[in-house]
């Protein structure tokens, strides 16, 4: 009897365990179907994108009208935005694919450049013109390559989960069409890339994404970067500590560090070369506010003198709960260089750093001549909506769209309850920039 009922309970545990294991089977297979669904979807829109793009920059060649001319140049920058965006979305990150999407990139960048400008006053040169040409044919040979890679995955039924396995598992060498076909495409605009680069017209995304190469100083050890972490953290009675250099594939040389002092947790980013930190946050918890928003504001201003941070201004304090947001910017021969600046949060509890980002700042900080306005302030002042009531003046450099120094007249104005800061080229008078201030943050305790 006893041995009837522990076969019964037997078969039914292994019932059991069985639906079980089909139930997880089945789950799996889903979340399997629907990814290789979303990589098929991303890979045939590329495709199509491409196409789409080849024809548009084909289109521009032929036009006359100026009219005509920036809209279509528009749609081209627009395209060349879902091409990335399709791109981001396949299982792509560890193979490289990079001199692709800085190739859609760039046409982007001077499709963007050209039309935004006024065509009528600067129409398209031959040289732009040229550039159009080269991109027209240097499109057509991409888009080729991946029909190819399009039809051997029709042809052949392949699936874009087993190119992330293959990815994954560092297999990427062993035959696989699509690895192969992208591969052959990045090789492909690599050539394309180092083209480029003679034309001048064709060099302002390669610069903006310099990352930190021009950074001074020697590299550093993986223990120097964790003294250099320990200063910056702040942090006392450090029991654990660990640390980790970038990967091959990363455009810059880093260490990521995270320090764990028991209540306090600090993870940082740090260059490899002259032990730069490049953002740092404690993820602690916070308690309830204890010191004003001013004083804050002078923590931060320690911070940045106590870690050698020179001829930095605070530019805008924000409160979040119980953290102030401080972004300090540089100022020079009283001009407010915008792509130079760092940002330090604050805890409101005890005035502790939590928050420290200075990736613009090491990025944008190199030498600049400041030129003499040709607009003066009351000429500059006439390009804005005359809606707008002007509270305050100064000039600054900022970077465009394109990532690119521009010399600006600052004026911040408000209209009706809002208040924005408007860049006005000091050159040209043109509108390069408008941004909207936050306004204060409501209160929701007393709302219920």
């Amino acid at each position: 009897m006893i041995r009837s009922i522990l076969i019964g309970v037997l078969v039914i545990g292994i019932a059991g365990t069985a639906y079980w294991g089909y139930q997880e089977h089945q789950e799996k297979n889903a979340i399997l179907m629907n990814s290789e669904n979303n990589y098929q979807r991303a890979f045939h829109d590329l495709s199509y994108q491409m196409d789409v793009l080849h024809d548009k920059i084909g289109t521009t060649l032929a036009m006359n009208s100026k009219k005509s001319l920036s809209p279509a140049l528009a749609d081209v920058w627009r395209i060349t935005s879902e091409a990335r965006t399709q791109v981001g979305q396949l299982p792509l990150t560890l193979l490289p694919f990079n001199k692709t999407e800085e190739f859609l990139a760039n046409i982007g960048n001077f499709s963007y450049q050209t039309a935004v400008r006024d065509l009528d006053k600067e129409p398209l040169s031959k040289k732009e013109y040229t550039t159009l040409q080269k991109l027209y044919s240097q499109s057509d040979e991409i888009r080729s390559e991946l029909r190819n890679v399009q039809h051997s995955v029709l042809e052949n039924n392949l699936r874009w989960m087993d190119v992330e396995l293959a990815l994954a598992s560092g297999k990427e060498a062993a035959d696989n069409t699509i690895i192969d076909g992208f591969k052959t495409v990045d090789k492909k605009v690599k050539g394309f890339d180092e083209e480029n680069l003679e034309d001048t017209t064709m060099v302002t995304f390669q610069k903006r994404e310099e990352n930190f190469k021009h950074l001074k100083g020697k590299s550093i050890s993986k223990e120097e970067a964790v003294a250099l972490a320990k200063d910056y953290a702040g942090l006392k009675d450090i029991s654990d500590v660990k640390v980790a250099k970038s990967g091959k594939g990363s455009e810059y040389r880093f260490y990521s560090v995270n320090l764990d002092s028991g209540g306090d947790q600090v993870s940082l980013d740090m260059t490899e070369k002259g032990g730069y930190p490049i953002w740092l946050i404690n993820h602690r918890d916070i308690g309830d506010q204890k010191i004003s928003l001013n004083e804050a504001a002078s923590k931060a201003e320690e911070y940045l003198q106590a870690h050698q941070y020179k001829d930095l201004h605070l530019n805008e304090s924000l409160q979040y709960d119980t953290q102030g947001l401080f972004t300090f910017t540089t100022i020079q021969d009283d001009v407010t260089i915008y792509p130079e600046s760092i940002k330090v949060k604050v805890a409101l509890d005890n005035g502790q750093i939590i928050g420290f980002a200075a990736s613009d700042y090491l990025k944008g900080q190199h030498e600049r001549e400041i030129p003499e306005p040709k607009l003066t302030e009351q000429e500059a002042e006439e390009y804005i909506n005359g809606n707008v009531e002007i509270r305050d003046h100064q000039l600054a450099i900022i970077a465009n769209d394109l990532g690119k120094d521009v010399f600006c007249h600052e004026f911040v104005g408000t209209m009706n309850n809002d208040t924005y800061r408007i860049f006005i080229n000091a050159e040209t008078g043109m509108e390069e920039k408008v941004d909207k201030l936050q306004n204060a943050e409501p209160l929701y305790e007393d709302v219920l």
